[in-house]
């Protein structure tokens, strides 16, 4: 059977992390603290529950960043035997083990768990009372990929029993399993859920406290780094001076800095995080420009501007749009010198690529929009994963990153990959949900609900809904999947393409005051 080994230790580099405003003496006393968990871990051996348990800890903590090549040493033990059918007494140690390694990039067969079916196909009733154990087969369905109906059943399965256990007396491991069916691991942010798991973090092992400590102590010392960028990040956007000039867009730029936080979050990649929320900003500055504020004619010149990106086809554009295309020059120039002195590569054709494809599917939208044509859904989503403009991101991610920059790889981040193209879907869908509008916009955003209700008609808001969301699982598949196919990208690279899937919900569960209530929420902790 052949597998993909992800190694994060090898393949991503990352550089030695500094943290500003923080003693030497505290920064001694962390890093004292990093070797006892490591001795910890190391210490687990071939209790492989123990391990995996510890494993599954660091993550949810955030702290596994520390750890990679003892992680890597315990997961490469358990795949070399976990397809062995004697392995798998314990229903929890089953599914944590096969969520940890799928999350990994390992893959195992979900066939294990037909194991926990009767002769006559149905699932064993002794499994029904074990909680922690059907909590353990909610969280590791969410690894599943198109065809696995085995994990489609016992995701369902205990779903319904978790639901229907959670009315139970016990407030405390009520929260814990509300928290599971609300927020299951692959598809929520470490970081941003740690808090929420350290409350609930209990037991008497002792290695339970050095875990805590640790994540506290490092807590302080990542919130120092984030305070760090958000400085540097409001300086450059008041420097750069749109705000004032556009003064119909967005001017949001700690709420933008919110994605790369979300996308990158390993603490080193400080200098990368501020970079990113450059263009971040532009894409919805730009977006706006085309939503609230152009004319059509507007639009197209500054599209055709795009596109050529010479001087000539600049010159005819409103001022207004001249401002924002010097700005847009500006940020690709600098991120194409500052690739090009780390890594070799000039991006720029490739940034400037980009962009004109973005605004090119932002101007498709503008033309529907100005006869009033509602598209199909087909063709809807096709331009919509585009204007979404999760791949204008992830390529100045990529280059930024560094990572396995051939030309081999530029292609194929160039021509929008599966792995893109599956988080950009995951985005729009979740956009067009329609919970509310962004807050004070009163664009012209077109909505994949609009397309399909028309096309189905008699289709209640309800049944779109529920095809919206059918639709956002089917695609959480599809990447689970391109997250262990044999593809280009480096580990760094493919965890952040899932956690723009995972950030989604955050920044588009808007209440009915036009708020995000739970972005407010990890931004301040955060931050």
């Amino acid at each position: 059977m052949s597998t993909v080994h992800i190694h994060p230790s090898r393949k991503d580099n990352h550089p030695s992390t500094e943290y500003p405003n923080l003693t030497n003496e505290f920064q001694m006393e962390h890093a004292k603290k990093v070797e006892e968990v490591r001795s910890v871990l190391k210490e687990a051996g071939e209790d492989t529950l123990k391990a995996l348990l510890m494993i599954d800890a660091v993550q949810r903590l955030g702290i596994d960043y520390h750890f990679h090549g003892e992680i890597e040493a315990v997961l490469e033990r358990l795949y070399t035997k976990f397809n062995m059918s004697d392995c798998h007494n314990d229903l929890y140690e089953l599914a944590l083990g096969f969520r940890l390694l799928r999350q990994e990039g390992y893959y195992v067969s979900a066939d294990v768990f037909n194991n926990l079916k009767d002769k006559e196909g149905k699932v064993q009733g002794k499994i029904s009372q074990d909680i922690e154990g059907l909590m353990g087969l909610y969280e590791a369905s969410q690894l599943s990929i198109k065809g696995e109906d085995i994990l489609e059943e016992m995701g369902d399965f205990s779903s319904r029993l978790l639901y229907a256990w959670n009315t139970n007396d016990d407030q405390s491991q009520a929260r814990i399993v509300r928290n599971t069916l609300g927020h299951p691991h692959h598809k929520s942010l470490a970081r941003f859920m740690a808090k929420s798991f350290l409350s609930d973090f209990q037991g008497t092992e002792g290695w339970i406290n050095v875990f805590k400590e640790l994540a506290k102590m490092d807590f302080n010392l990542v919130k120092s780094i984030h305070q760090k960028e958000i400085r540097q990040v409001s300086k450059w956007w008041e420097d750069l001076g749109l705000a004032k000039e556009l003064k119909f867009a967005r001017s949001q730029p700690l709420k933008w800095h919110m994605w790369p936080l979300a996308v990158l979050p390993h603490p080193s990649l400080s200098e990368q995080r501020v970079e990113l929320t450059k263009p971040i900003s532009l894409v919805y500055i730009i977006d706006d420009i085309f939503d609230v504020h152009g004319t059509l004619d507007e639009l197209t010149l500054f599209t055709e501007a795009v596109n050529r990106w010479k001087y000539e086809a600049v010159e005819p554009l409103p001022d207004y749009m001249k401002t924002c295309f010097n700005a847009l020059n500006g940020i690709t120039n600098e991120i194409s010198s500052k690739v090009y002195k780390d890594y070799g590569w000039n991006p720029i054709d490739s940034l400037r690529k980009s962009w004109a494809i973005l605004c090119n599917a932002f101007l498709v939208e503008a033309k529907w929009f100005s006869v009033g044509h509602v598209p199909k859904t087909d063709e809807y989503l096709k331009n919509g994963i585009i204007s979404s403009g999760v791949h204008v991101v992830l390529v100045h991610m990529f280059f930024l990153l560094g990572h396995g920059i051939t030309k081999r790889n530029v292609d194929i981040v160039d021509d929008f990959p599966g792995i893109i193209s599956s988080a950009a879907t995951i985005l729009r869908l979740w956009d067009d949900l329609g919970s509310a509008k962004d807050e004070n916009q009163e664009g012209h955003d077109g909505s994949y609900l609009d397309c399909y209700m028309k096309e189905n008609p008699g289709t209640s808001i309800e049944n779109a809904r529920c095809h919206v969301m059918h639709s956002i699982s089917e695609t959480w598949k599809l990447l689970n999947q391109q997250c262990l196919s044999p593809n280009p990208f480096s580990s760094c690279f493919t965890k952040a393409c899932l956690n723009v899937a995972r950030m989604v919900p955050l920044m588009y569960s808007y209440d009915g005051n036009q708020c995000l209530p739970s972005l407010e929420e990890h931004m301040k902790s955060l931050v």
